[in-house]
């Protein structure tokens, strides 16, 4: 891929981001999160509030429609472990696995909120179901993230260059935040404190991490990317 088109990449990263945040902001059960505690009648009047469903259903709408703009910049990060100095390609490939099943999950997990939405007026223990898979699915299914952050650290660290890819700090700090994130695996274990859906660990932690891993990753790509371009006495 040539450096341009690796930037246009890079750069709807931000953009797309703003995107997220308002679609997570706009959606009323995020912000502070439902309590999974709640019974089936309380969810059920939360998805049939003339006040709620409007922004449950365009916020899902947006995520569903920008949610995929993670996978280039993941594909970008996929291409820097290429440049990478291994015997083998299998961990530019184990990642680019990884990446696959992230976006799917979240997407799933948006599809549960927005049929919980579709229909409020079916029976409560119906609508609890929809929106227990979409809780569920969005918090504890971090399997792939996990696995992300420890290929890509495992590649830092084999990168033998003089002058690496990456700098090794980074694998550091992917595995911080593949730690961070392993407490999500569990909330299907808990209806209150830090592993329920809305907890510390669970909600609070695992999205803070995620977060935090987005902007330094761009940060990092960022930087990547400029030094690689020819200044202007090379190009002539």
């Amino acid at each position: 891929m040539r450096d341009e088109g690796e930037l246009l990449l890079f750069w709807l990263v931000p953009v797309l981001g703003l995107t997220w945040l308002a679609a997570f902001l706009v959606f009323p059960g995020f912000v502070h999160p439902m309590s999974p505690a709640l019974s089936a009648e309380q969810v059920a009047a939360f998805y049939r509030d003339p006040d709620n469903l409007p922004r449950i259903r365009s916020s899902m709408i947006v995520f569903n429609w920008f949610g995929i703009a993670l996978v280039p910049f993941l594909a970008l990060i996929v291409v820097q472990i290429g440049r990478m100095a291994h015997r083998t390609a299998i961990l530019k490939y184990c990642y680019l696995g990884c990446l696959t099943g992230g976006p799917v999950l979240f997407f799933i997990a948006d599809l549960f909120w927005l049929l919980a939405a579709f229909r409020p007026e079916r029976p409560a223990g119906e609508t609890q179901l929809f929106n227990d898979l979409a809780w569920v699915t969005f918090t504890s299914q971090v399997g792939f993230l996990i696995a992300q952050c420890l290929f890509l650290a495992l590649a830092i660290f084999l990168d033998r260059q003089a002058q690496p890819v990456f700098p090794r700090w980074v694998a550091h700090f992917n595995l911080v935040v593949a730690a961070a994130l392993a407490p999500a695996s569990f909330v299907g274990l808990a209806l209150s404190g830090p592993l329920a859906w809305d907890g510390g660990l669970s909600f609070w932690l695992r999205n803070g991490a995620i977060t935090a891993w987005i902007v330094v990753m761009t940060v990092v790509m960022g930087r990547k990317l400029y030094a690689r371009r020819p200044t202007p006495e090379a190009a002539r």
